[in-house]
């Protein structure tokens, strides 16, 4: 098990394997979610996962968001960014200093 995994659809996250990331497809919500306990319980530190798995497993991910791991991260998939991934950003920013600087 690596320390760094891929979930989504197969166009989005294949070139994680060439990485050397665990690559996993998958863009079924709830199945997405099961994967993420998984890893964590496997001890994966980081799972970047596409933003539409992201919002599809949003119940999973909000379980992690107090954790410091795994850090579950939204990346655009092949269709290109939703906006789930900056909209993550912006809510950190703002909860770690109050303020929401960035727009």
């Amino acid at each position: 098990m690596a320390d760094i995994a891929m979930i989504g659809d197969k166009d989005s996250v294949l070139l994680g394997r060439a990485a050397g990331l665990d690559v996993y497809f998958e863009t079924d919500g709830r199945e997405a979610g099961r994967l993420i306990d998984r890893l964590a319980r496997e001890d994966t530190k980081v799972i970047f996962v596409t933003e539409a798995v992201f919002t599809a497993a949003a119940e999973t991910v909000n379980k992690y968001r107090s954790r410091p791991f795994p850090a579950i991260i939204p990346i655009p998939d092949s269709t290109g960014p939703t906006g789930a991934a900056m909209e993550n950003v912006r809510a950190n920013v703002e909860k770690a200093i109050g303020v929401n600087i960035l727009f």
